[in-house]
This record gives C-alpha cells, sequence and structure tokens, in this order.
C-alpha cells in the first residue's frame, strides 16, 4: 500500500476560506446564539412575573456592561439570520445561483446585518435618552 501524505477527504486545509463558507458558518452559529438569547428572553419574562424585586435584578445584569455586550451580539445575530434567511428563500425559489451574485449577496448579508445592527441600537438609544 501507498504511504499517502496527502488527506484522505477534503477539509480546511485544502480549501482557501470564501464568503459562502463564512455566511453558511456564521449562519447555523447564529441560530444557536438565538436559541441563547430565547432563553435569555425567557428570564426576562419570568422575572417580570415574579415582581419588582426579580425584574430589578433582571434589568440590572441587562444594564451592566456584559449584558451590553450580550444584548448587542445577539441583536446582531439575529440581523445577521434575518437578511441571511432571506437569501437564502430567494435562493429556494430558484434565484441568485451565478457565482457572483452569490458572492454580493453574502457580503450584502455580513455588511447588511452590521447596519441593521447599528440602526437597532441608535434607535434604541435615541428612543431612551441615552444617546
Amino acid at each position: 500500500m501507498a504511504n499517502r501524505e496527502r488527506p484522505l477527504s477534503p477539509h480546511l486545509q485544502v480549501y482557501r476560506w470564501q464568503i459562502q463558507m463564512v455566511t453558511s458558518i456564521v449562519h447555523r452559529t447564529t441560530g444557536v446564539i438565538l436559541f441563547v438569547g430565547a432563553l435569555l428572553i425567557a428570564w426576562g419574562l419570568v422575572a417580570l412575573a415574579a415582581g419588582p424585586e426579580s425584574w430589578a435584578r433582571f434589568v440590572a445584569c441587562a444594564r451592566s456592561p456584559l449584558g451590553f455586550l450580550v444584548l448587542f451580539g445577539w441583536t446582531w445575530a439575529f440581523a445577521y439570520h434575518l437578511i441571511n434567511g432571506i437569501r437564502h428563500l430567494v435562493q429556494d425559489a430558484g434565484y441568485a445561483y451565478k457565482v457572483e451574485t452569490f458572492i454580493r449577496n453574502g457580503w450584502i448579508s455580513v455588511i447588511g446585518s452590521l447596519v441593521l445592527t447599528a440602526l437597532i441600537w441608535v434607535v434604541a438609544m435615541m428612543s431612551r435618552g441615552g444617546a
């Protein structure tokens, strides 16, 4: 039997990172993040129902620097998953399969999610008097 110095199946050492790979991986990851965020929303609803003391603890946690980072990250995950999901629906309808279009739409998902997240937080800060 010959001694082979190459991998038996393709993996990350063989493939060059492309936007298509990244958008697929990030879409799955943001789905998991959204699930964990849904648990945090459930915690907030339970705290709200439990009374003012529980709600105050939840609000203190959400307004801490770590809480802000988690909320900001969850907002980005939501925005990305939404925009990339729309991209998937368009492709499921049979459109946007050219390689150039696929690459462009991948970048639209990434950049659009960042813009949407910034807009959400600017509106939230302005409406709450934070800005």
